[in-house]
């Protein structure tokens, strides 16, 4: 068994935590596992996402405060050591510089997860990379086909690995939808659509909102999720006089009564990396739609899924509509048992780990 430090920039709800947690828990390492949290505490971590606490004692917060900290290296690289890690693996470009730094101090070799591209269009990832693949040789892995693509046009990205994210596919699973629509006391009758995420601007939930507009009155909209952009969508709801039909539900915890509930599960963002929630909707048995965004086509079950325009409220509608009037033959869930589930992620970070140590 190897001790695997994962390292991330903060540990709260969010697909890419979500994916670090999950490996966490179905990796053949998992009993000598740690995650690092740059940021926060423990306590406030596990206040705003219960599900970290049954994992306490293998999570480390470091509560970093904002700005540069050069001295969190050499700390890094010290906690390593105590840890007697085997593999330090990042995720993001925080940790990835900070953490792989650190590695190189201590001697210990690197994995590292891009979980998306676009973010080195910003000049100072661009420069964090450089300083880290300058004097460290991560094992580079993109978790969509997209990112693999965009990250092969940086200096020192060579040879890089695909690890697509899976789901647990015994846990998100098919289910009552009455009795799922009752339990989030959603409408019992008319078609409903959800969505789930950060309420931030680039989740595109805006965009969902408008096309309610453009939906017939019968058509509902819940969303999961809590963010900065709440009380702002909230007001577009209002304004919209939607009040009655697009239901916030804040943070869920049992996601898979979410899913259960819908009749679509729709993604409207503008930039993704390979999002977990279309994963975990089909896995549910639930139709789903993304837009065309970074590797969020990736999810998408052939025969069932719906791809969508970014930022276009028309298309979306219309798209929707006709997703929502589709009687499949077939349900997403086969292909995601098929191509996604979280032991097979799992077991291809375990074989990569096992071959860092073993040169």
């Amino acid at each position: 068994m190897k001790t695997i430090v994962q390292v991330l920039q903060h540990l709260k709800p969010g697909g890419l935590e979500v994916m670090a947690l999950n490996l966490l828990m179905f990796s053949n390492n998992k009993r000598s596992m740690k995650i690092v949290s740059l940021e926060g505490s423990a306590e406030e971590a596990m206040e705003q996402w219960p599900r970290l606490r049954p994992f306490a004692d293998q999570l480390i917060f470091l509560n970093k405060k904002p700005g540069f900290k050069p001295s969190l290296i050499k700390q890094l690289a010290e906690l390593f050591k105590v840890l007697d890690a085997d593999v330090v693996h990042t995720h993001h470009i925080g940790p990835y510089f900070y953490a792989g730094l650190g590695a190189r101090l201590a001697g210990i070799k690197v994995i590292h997860t891009e979980h998306d591209a676009w973010h080195y269009s910003n000049n100072n990832h661009k420069t964090l990379h450089k300083i880290v693949s300058t004097f460290s040789k991560p094992t580079v892995v993109a978790d969509a086909d997209v990112v693999a693509k965009s990250l092969g046009a940086l200096p020192g990205m060579d040879n890089i690995q695909v690890i697509k994210n899976g789901v647990d596919t015994y846990t998100f699973l098919p289910g009552d939808k009455a009795s799922a629509r009752a339990q989030l006391k959603l409408p019992k009758n008319g078609k409903l659509i959800g969505t789930s995420g950060r309420l931030e601007e680039v989740k595109g939930h805006c965009v969902l909102i408008d096309a309610m507009t453009l939906l017939p009155s019968n058509t509902h909209l819940a969303i999961a999720g809590s963010g900065s952009l709440k009380e702002a969508l909230k007001n577009q709801v209002k304004s919209l006089g939607l009040e009655s039909r697009v239901h916030f539900l804040g943070h869920v915890e049992n996601m898979p009564t979410f899913y259960q509930s819908l009749d679509v599960f729709c993604l409207p963002s503008f930039n993704e990396g390979f999002p977990l929630a279309p994963l975990e909707a089909q896995s549910c048995g639930i139709p789903t739609a993304v837009t065309n965004v970074g590797g969020a086509v990736e999810t998408l079950c052939q025969s069932t899924g719906t791809i969508l325009k970014a930022g276009d409220a028309k298309d979306m509608a219309e798209k929707i509509t006709l997703l929502l009037a589709e009687r499949h033959q077939i349900s997403p869930r086969e292909h995601i048992i098929a191509s996604s589930d979280i032991r097979k992620m799992a077991k291809a970070y375990d074989e990569l780990a096992e071959g860092q140590t073993n040169d």
